[in-house]
């Protein structure tokens, strides 16, 4: 459902809001970053990987649905596990019930890294998105992004 038709532009107000939305999530995701590395020694992409492996069934997935699920590019998937791999943190193995594919396991290093950068960057995203806001903004933000999330999804052909 869309709202009433609005101009074809948006209004200097609108712009300034628009440009408060992405400075401010650009702050955010650059302070979220530091904090996980420092706290951590995890990137935002190796926490990414770690995430939804830990959440899938075995911790562990086929390469073109982690890629999926991350809404990345095979190829900057592919460097992204190189660098886990190396650093012990996943392993590639044959997949069991394809032996033509690979499946992306989650290590027990892995899991623990994972688990020991899991409460700071939680905290961090506590006092950094949550504290600031009421019960109604962060229930407002919610709803502008879905609304968000709806948009370019179908714009994308999801």
């Amino acid at each position: 459902m869309t709202g009433p038709r609005r101009r074809a532009y948006p209004t200097t107000e609108e712009l300034r809001i628009w440009r408060d939305f992405i400075e401010t999530a650009q702050a955010l995701r650059a302070e979220l970053t530091a904090r996980l590395q420092r706290d951590s020694s995890l990137s935002s992409g190796d926490y990414s990987v770690l995430l939804a492996l830990s959440e899938a069934d075995g911790s562990r997935l086929r390469p073109s649905v982690l890629a999926q699920a991350l809404d990345w590019e095979r190829s900057r998937l592919s460097h992204q596990l190189g660098r886990m791999e190396r650093r012990g943190l996943v392993r590639r193995e044959e997949c069991a019930t394809d032996s033509r594919g690979a499946e992306v396991v989650l290590t027990d290093e892995g899991a623990q890294a994972f688990r020991a950068a899991a409460l700071p960057h939680l905290r961090a995203i506590r006092e950094l998105f949550l504290d600031p806001l009421t019960e109604e903004q962060i229930a407002a933000v919610g709803d502008a992004a879905a609304a968000l999330r709806v948009r370019t999804e179908s714009q994308r052909g999801r």
